[in-house]
Order: C-alpha cells, then sequence, then structure tokens
C-alpha cells in the first residue's frame, strides 16, 4: 500500500510540473515562429518607430549623405551639361569635377569620422585662424569675384571659397570657448564671453565684406544656435539679434542690388525689371511649374537651356523641381529633413555637451542651408547665392559638406548604441 500511495503522489507532481511548463514552452514557440517567419529580431523597431532609435538614426543619416551626394552628381550632369556644351565645352566638365571633390570629401570625411572629439576641441582655435586668415585672402590680388560676391580665391586654376571652411570652423571651435565663457561667466561676468564673441565677429565681417550676403546669414544662424545652447544670457542675446538686424538691413539699403533684389521679391516685377533683376527668379518659377507633379522627366528640362542662370549651382532645385516634378522635390526635402532629425535626436542622447552642441551646429548649417537655398527658388526669399549642400555644383561647398558629415559620424558614436554597434563592425 505504501508503494503505492508514492507512486500515486509521485505521478502526481509529475503531471502538476508538465502543466505548469506546457504553456511556457508554448510561449516559447509562439515566440520562435514569429521570429522565424518574420525574419527580425525581437526588440528590433520598425517604420515611423525607427526615427525614435539611434541606430537607426545614425544609419539614417550615412545613408541620407550618401544618397544626396550621389542624386546631387546627376543633377549637376543634368543641369550643365547643355551650358557646357553651347561654351564649346565638354558636357560631362562640370559633372566630372564634382565627382573628384565628391571623392576628395567622402575620404576626408572618412578620416574625420575616425578623429576623437577631444582632437577638435583642441584644434578648434587653430582651425579659425586658418579660415580666418584664408577669408583675408579674398581681399588681396588672389581674390575673384562671382555672382557679384568677392568671396573666392584664385590659386592657379583651382578657386576656393574660404567662407565654407569658415562655416566648419565655427561648427567645432564655438561650442569649446562658449562652454569655457560660460563657466567663468558667475565671475567675470559678461566679459567672459569677450574673446568669443570678437572672434566670431571679425569672422562675420569678413564674409559680409565680401559682399556675401547669404552666406553670412547661415553664419549667423550658426551663430544664434551655439550661444543659445551654451546658456548665453537671454537679454543680451536679444540685443545681439536686434543689432544683427539692425546690420542686415543698412547693408540691403547701402547696396542697390541688394535693394533691387528684396524688392523684386516681395513685389511685382515690372517689365522692364523682367529681363535684369527678376529674370533668374522668374525662370526658377516658370522651371518649378512647368514640373507638375512628376516632373518634363530626368534631362529633359527646358530651362536649362540657358533660359535659368546657375542652374547647376545656386538653382539647382528649380531643375530638380523642373525633370521630377513635385513628388521628386518633395523627397528631397524630406532627405534634408531626415538629415537633421538624426543630427538633433543624436545630439540630445549625448552626454558629452561639446559633442552635442558640434551636432546642433552641423545640422543648423546643412538644414538651414538647403532651406534657404529652396526658399529662394521658389520664391520666399530674396536672392542669397547659397549652394545646397551636397547637390549644387561647387567643389568648396560639397568637400566641406562631407568632412562636417565626417565629423557627425564620429561625435554620433559616443552615444552608447551606436559605439556598441559600431564595435562588432
Amino acid at each position: 500500500m505504501t508503494r503505492d500511495k508514492r507512486r500515486t503522489s509521485e505521478s502526481r507532481v509529475q503531471r502538476k510540473s508538465e502543466s505548469q511548463t506546457q504553456p511556457e514552452r508554448k510561449q516559447d514557440r509562439k515566440q520562435s515562429s514569429a521570429q522565424q517567419t518574420s525574419g527580425k529580431p525581437k526588440g528590433t523597431r520598425f517604420g515611423a518607430v525607427s526615427l525614435f532609435n539611434p541606430l537607426w538614426c545614425y544609419h539614417g543619416f550615412r545613408m541620407a549623405v550618401v544618397g544626396l551626394s550621389c542624386f546631387g552628381l546627376i543633377m549637376v550632369f543634368s543641369s550643365s551639361a547643355v551650358s557646357a556644351a553651347s561654351a564649346g565645352k565638354s558636357p560631362f566638365l562640370n559633372s566630372m569635377s564634382q565627382v573628384v571633390f565628391c571623392i576628395i570629401g567622402l575620404v576626408l570625411g572618412v578620416i574625420c569620422a575616425l578623429m576623437p572629439a577631444k582632437l577638435y576641441r583642441r584644434f578648434g582655435f587653430s582651425v579659425v585662424c586658418l579660415s580666418g586668415f584664408l577669408q583675408l585672402l579674398t581681399f588681396t590680388p588672389l581674390g575673384v569675384g562671382q555672382y557679384g560676391n568677392n568671396g573666392w580665391i584664385a590659386i592657379g586654376s583651382l578657386t576656393l571659397q574660404p567662407a565654407e571652411f569658415v562655416k566648419f570652423a565655427l561648427c567645432i571651435w564655438l561650442p569649446s570657448a562658449l562652454i569655457i565663457a560660460r563657466k567663468r561667466y558667475a565671475k567675470e561676468g559678461l566679459k567672459a564671453y569677450g574673446i568669443t564673441g570678437a572672434v566670431y565677429a571679425v569672422l562675420l565681417l569678413l564674409v559680409l565684406g565680401g559682399k556675401d550676403l547669404g552666406t553670412a546669414m547661415i553664419i549667423v544662424m550658426i551663430g544664434i544656435v551655439a550661444f543659445l545652447l551654451a546658456g548665453f544670457p537671454g537679454k543680451w542675446m536679444a540685443v545681439l539679434v536686434g543689432v544683427m538686424g539692425v546690420m542686415v538691413t543698412v547693408l540691403i539699403l547701402s547696396s542697390p542690388n541688394r535693394r533691387s533684389r528684396v524688392l523684386a521679391a516681395y513685389s511685382a516685377c515690372s517689365a522692364s525689371d523682367a529681363q535684369s533683376i527678376c529674370y533668374q527668379s522668374m525662370h526658377a518659377r516658370y522651371a518649378m511649374a512647368s514640373g507638375g507633379l512628376l516632373g518634363v522627366g530626368l534631362g529633359n528640362s527646358r530651362e536649362k537651356w540657358n533660359y535659368l542662370p546657375a542652374a547647376h549651382n545656386d538653382f539647382i532645385f528649380a531643375i530638380i523641381g523642373e525633370e521630377t516634378g513635385f513628388v521628386g522635390a518633395a523627397m528631397v526635402i524630406a532627405v534634408f529633413v531626415i538629415l537633421g532629425w538624426c543630427l538633433v535626436f543624436t545630439a540630445l542622447q549625448l552626454k558629452d555637451r561639446y559633442s552635442s552642441m558640434v551636432l546642433m551646429c552641423i545640422a543648423t548649417w546643412l538644414v538651414g542651408q538647403a532651406l534657404v537655398n529652396i526658399g529662394v527658388v521658389v520664391g520666399l526669399f530674396p536672392v542669397f547665392g547659397v549652394p545646397m549642400p551636397f547637390i549644387s555644383a561647387g567643389g568648396s561647398s560639397m568637400i566641406m559638406c562631407l568632412v562636417a558629415s565626417g565629423v557627425a559620424v564620429g561625435l554620433m558614436r559616443q552615444q552608447p548604441e551606436i559605439k556598441a554597434d559600431s564595435s562588432r563592425l
């Protein structure tokens, strides 16, 4: 009898344990089958939620930069082939030059991505001094003028725009200088920002001296974002913004060319203006309007047949709108929005304040300049003459935008999830 009781009790215990483990086994089977059918590891985020995933932002930013650069090479060829051929040059001249600039920028960008953030903090002021020296050369016999601006230097057959280097220098130097000034503000007051503000003002005045108001506006945007993130006193920030606004107004009113551009953008153009000051903006709108929803087809633009000046430079977005239509233009804008979001989202997650501020400054530069360029083409802003990052033809802009992207990639790797993912590669 005792043996039978023991057997029955053991069988009951065995049945109970099996009944408890059976639901767990079913749940494991469901999870494994779900993973096998979907092919997606548990915890991976897809769709719109991926925009809040650091890894997706990291890879999305790199894909956006490469995608815009490749698309830019296509559009530079499409928008410049006709004008180059009509001038007796090779139709591949501008596009092949852009390919060379793109390769140089990618190589330098990869090198910058491998450098630590402390290196930029250490040599940031030296980079600023070098950029100021290059900008000073525009006032020497080496300086040359294009499109009414004197912001280029010519060394043999090579033409450089130092203002693009100034933007990059400010993005990596201003954050560290302002962080140091903020720490000294409690003891020294507003004097703590004296040297930093003076260097920034000198660079801004050098760019304005070359009559490049568009680039000066981008530099002002970078400075405002950097000073705000550094905790600059709000009342003095309002005073500085007011002073800058007065300066811009004076510069516009003092130049007949700038004044006519502003009037042409916000007032009706007369018959005489249609062939002079309004000519470029009017043909840009013609291009956008003729594009419609899907565009006239890649390579089939009519405005690029020497009707639209600077079709492959500052007004390349008009050719994009004409050849790819509203859909293509909207996709370009969406990529820039994603690019900026990835930089801002990663910057908010970084613990290093310097790296976070640098990412925010680079986002202001790249996305802000793209929006200004688009605003000029569609008539929201006067003609400023700023290129579209990664897309417009121009060696200085392409190289420095890719270098800035490389710096951003290196700083984004400080985020824990991105750092862990990069260490596996």
